[in-house]
């Protein structure tokens, strides 16, 4: 793409990542191949709202023939799932653009002092949601508010529709050495998380107990969050500093790899060296980026033992985390996983690589279109027939959760939660055919079984090594 960019004003604006800005704006050579994957493309239909459509605006911006107030909606809506970048032909590296250009929009915003209500929320949410402790009791007080969401000023509310459905028990920290009862195979520290110890605590138990199983060590160290919220909203100093935190208590530890089991904390992870300037301190964090990895990648290349036979045949359809595939690269390693598994047959889903609208803090900052997106994934999910959904990112699993929930009608005498009315959303896309649509014309609406769960991939394996059915 031609463009009259300026490196040196470039790096003047986005620092380290101007090079890296640059190099995507020249290899997009707007062939289209990216629309068939981006989500906000599918529903929308707008050019101004495609990866493609995106590297212009952004362009123009820098070489200053746009205002930013112009842009900023287009970009605002991107859901930095990534998906572009498996599809591009020509090797784009959307995210390389997209990190330092947020970056620069949240600092240029901050100083006009621009307040809108998905700003506010972020600046009130990412303090809370980075500590366990906080996010407890944030979780507890939205319990405890939700009769009175029609009170709630709006921008609360889809925070409150994502409440659990049982009181916040608390969080599930297992810090600390787990050895196993026989010979060691490796040794691991593993990631505590933040958002995950507090939404499904027994993700960590079941990925320790996995672990422990296959003969792997497990140390799981004293530390905060890896700034991956932080930095998908473009905050990147504040990522930074979290991640500073982390290095250092990391650099001690003697492991043959450090495991993720959260996709938005190992995406944030292998990009980390980026996030800083040359120098020693990027040398340290991409030192890191290459030792972390998703459990279900250490798990396959060490070399899955075989759980115990399922009681009964199962069906299960993988759900791919968009920072697993897209961000992280990978593909086969959660599928290997399972099909080691006897008793279970993974079924395939349309639209796998698809973002499912969870992304971030994305379902709280643009709730229409995450709504348009939970929805369509949770139908793609439904025509497969599975018992099982399989994914490896606790956000999926909450907005996948969700929108199936809201799927299926109630029972004779089951009430109704506000969060599972789903307003009809006109899809702009003639190609896609929303549940109203289908009712008029006589087409029958799947329903999910009413038994279709989800899982993290790790629940899966520790409930198979237990001889009881995922």
């Amino acid at each position: 793409m031609r463009h009259s960019l300026d490196l040196v004003g470039l790096e003047q604006r986005l620092g380290s990542g101007a090079a890296g800005a640059a190099e995507a704006i020249e290899r997009c050579v707007h062939c289209g191949f990216c629309l068939a994957t981006c989500p906000t493309y599918a529903e929308v239909a707008e050019e101004a709202d495609s990866p493609r459509g995106r590297i212009v605006l952004m362009k123009e911006v820098l070489e200053g023939g746009l205002e930013l107030s112009d842009a900023l909606p287009h970009i605002d809506g991107c859901l930095g799932c990534l998906a572009c970048e498996t599809s591009c032909p020509s090797g784009v590296e959307y995210g390389a653009l997209l990190r330092p250009f947020r970056e620069m929009t949240e600092g240029e915003v901050a100083a006009k002092r621009v307040r809108s209500p998905s700003r506010w929320l972020r600046r009130w949410l990412l303090p809370v949601m980075e500590s366990p402790v906080r996010f407890l009791w944030a979780l507890r007080l939205g319990r405890l508010a939700g009769p009175l969401r029609r009170l709630a000023p709006e921008a609360l509310r889809p925070a409150l529709d994502l409440m659990p459905a049982g009181w916040p028990r608390g969080a599930g920290r297992l810090t600390g050495r787990h050895v196993p009862e026989g010979p060691v195979r490796a040794r691991v520290a593993l990631l505590p998380g933040c958002v995950q110890q507090v939404i499904d605590r027994d993700i960590h138990q079941a990925t320790i107990e996995v672990l422990l199983r296959n003969g792997v060590e497990v140390v799981v160290p004293e530390l905060g969050c890896c700034g991956a919220l932080a930095a998908h909203a473009g905050w990147m100093d504040r990522a930074r500093a979290l991640a500073r935190r982390n290095l250092a208590v990391l650099a001690a530890e003697d492991v043959d790899a450090v495991l993720t089991n959260a996709a938005g904390c190992g995406s944030a992870m292998a990009e980390l060296g980026a996030w800083f300037e040359p120098g020693d301190e990027r040398q340290e964090a991409e030192r890191l980026a290459r030792s972390c990895c998703d459990v279900s990648t250490f798990l396959d290349e060490l070399g899955l033992l075989q759980p115990a036979e399922q009681p009964q045949p199962t069906d299960v359809v993988l759900q791919h985390a968009c920072h697993l595939l897209h961000g992280q690269g990978v593909r086969d390693a959660p599928r290997n996983l399972l099909r080691r598994v006897p008793g279970l047959r993974v079924v395939e889903t349309p639209e796998a690589e698809v973002c499912c609208g969870s992304a971030g803090l994305y379902n709280l900052e643009h709730p229409t279109m995450a709504r348009r997106l939970g929805h369509r994934k949770a139908r793609k999910l439904a025509q497969t027939g599975a018992q099982v959904v399989v994914t490896g990112n606790v956000g999926c699993m909450v907005q996948i959760r969700r929108h199936l929930e809201e799927r299926r009608a109630p029972t004779s005498g089951e009430s109704v939660r506000p969060s599972m009315v789903f307003e009809r959303l006109e899809v702009s896309n003639p190609d896609l055919t929303s549940d109203s649509e289908n009712a008029a014309s006589g087409v029958e609406r799947e329903q999910p079984p009413r038994s279709m769960r989800v899982r993290h991939l790790m629940q899966v394996l520790r409930d198979a090594y237990e001889g009881r059915r995922v």
